[in-house]
């Protein structure tokens, strides 16, 4: 076995460059997948076969993303134990098999049970995502790098109501759902080849030797004890508990709310804003267009946040961009020009997406390495019952015919995350106050 080097080569995005590029590419079919269902709700609640209303529409979203809870919490907890690639892989597997299973669907159950399906491995696949990139990129552009990641949801946000667009009208919905099952078809074969295993993993599970190879081609610190998850149930379990451990059990429920508003809102505005903008009087045609606006101003969104909370914080960030959607939001309430519309959909897409990405950039420095998988499961998955609430409260909303209303609640729900957020370094600063003496929090790396 070798010894460990004493230092590591200088990491670069050059040298991980094609590891952020395939979480990339993994995550463009994610938000494809996730944004299909928005995209395509016209024509769905038009198709009197398949027997949806506002309601029954608002509860199949909720159950996508009960699934990606389910998905978040169990990938979080698995991925030490099985390796972050199969997870990767087994995801995309599994949300493309879900859409298939809708393209096919004779009804709305089995229309349910295939975003089910899909919803667990859309939640799957995102923390295990965001922890191979936070393991993998430059220490001091991890929050850029978390950005850079992210950009590629709403690019295929973009994508699916792209293709919503131009398929649905001409050859209906089911062939939207035919374009989810590319996934598995594309990503998949290039991340079995060439995505590299968590060197932490690999040591865990006694291949020391690849882990340091692995280590030494991407410039990453050899990875040690500190660095390795504890091997077995007994250490998954050790990793959940440790996230209440004294340096961090304020920080962990604040991290859950903060995640539980960011996607109430993300799903919540992807699922319904064609039609809330429907109901406000906008056509059709201009209702689908500003979901793809919002995700626009999403990527843009993305890279600002990004090299932002690199140099004051994602904590700072993600609470400042929350209250910012909170206006952006509000200012929908208001029956604008189009023009006017499109333009603050566009400035508050900037904002929402990444309010709730920069919740991940600061939990991936609030957890120490061993146990940073497992803590971005949990937030990942705890804050989807945010995602479950957002699509049916907007469902509930609508049936009840006030859009206004609508976006009101959305406002709300982003002064919750910017509260929920802000309070994670005084959770961290009340801590060191009553146990002086005690090993040093990670939670100032957060402000």
């Amino acid at each position: 076995m070798a010894a460990p080097t004493a230092s590591p080569p200088e990491r670069t995005f050059r040298a991980v460059g094609p590891v952020i590029a395939l979480c990339w590419l993994a995550v463009f079919f994610d938000g494809m997948d996730v944004n299909i269902y928005g995209a395509t709700m016209p024509h769905l609640l038009a198709d009197e076969g398949l027997g949806f209303t506002p309601a029954l529409a608002g509860t199949i979203g909720s159950w996508t993303t009960f699934g990606m809870l389910i998905g978040a919490l169990a990938a979080g907890s698995l991925t030490d134990w099985l390796g972050r690639k199969p997870l990767v892989t087994g995801s995309v597997v599994l949300f493309s098999l879900g859409s298939a299973l809708c393209a096919l669907a004779p009804g709305a159950t089995v229309f349910g049970a295939g975003r089910f399906l899909s919803g667990l491995g859309l939640g799957g696949l995102m923390p295990v995502g965001l922890a191979i990139v936070a393991e993998f990129a430059p220490p001091r552009r991890a929050a850029l790098a978390t950005g850079l990641m992210m950009t590629s949801y709403h690019a295929g946000g973009m994508a699916a109501t792209g293709i919503g667009l131009v398929v649905a009208p001409e050859h209906g919905w089911r062939w939207v759902f035919w374009a989810g099952v590319l996934p598995a078809l594309i990503a998949v074969p290039l991340v079995v080849k060439w995505l590299p295993e968590s060197p932490g993993v690999l040591f865990a599970k006694g291949r020391a030797d690849e882990a340091y190879a692995v280590a030494d081609r991407y410039g990453l610190e050899r990875p040690g004890e500190r660095q390795a998850p504890e091997a077995g149930a007994k250490g998954r379990m050790a990793a959940i508990t440790a996230l209440f451990a004294p340096g961090t059990r304020w920080a962990t429920p604040l991290l859950w709310i903060a995640s539980f508003a960011g996607l109430l809102l993300v799903y919540g505005v992807s699922t319904w804003l064609p039609e809330l903008m429907r109901a406000t009087g906008y056509s059709l045609s201009s209702s689908v267009t500003f979901l793809m606006i919002i995700n626009a101003g999403g990527i843009v969104g993305m890279l600002i946040a990004g090299r932002t909370a690199d140099r004051f914080g994602p904590v700072k960030v993600s609470a400042l961009w929350f209250l910012l959607t909170a206006a952006g939001t509000f200012l929908l309430t208001a029956k604008l020009p189009l023009g006017a519309a499109y333009a603050v959909v566009f400035v508050t897409g900037i904002w929402l997406f990444s309010a709730q990405v920069m919740v991940y950039a600061a939990t991936a420095r609030v957890y120490a390495p061993r146990e940073r998988a497992t803590g971005l499961g949990w937030v990942t998955g705890i804050g989807r019952t945010g995602a479950v609430v957002g699509p049916t409260l907007g469902g509930a909303v609508l049936a009840g015919g006030d859009a206004g209303l609508g976006f009101t609640v959305f406002a709300v729900t982003a002064v919750l995350g910017a509260v929920a957020i802000s309070l994670v370094p005084l959770a961290g600063n009340l801590r060191r106050r009553r146990a002086k003496g005690a090993a040093p929090s990670l939670l100032p790396a957060t402000d």
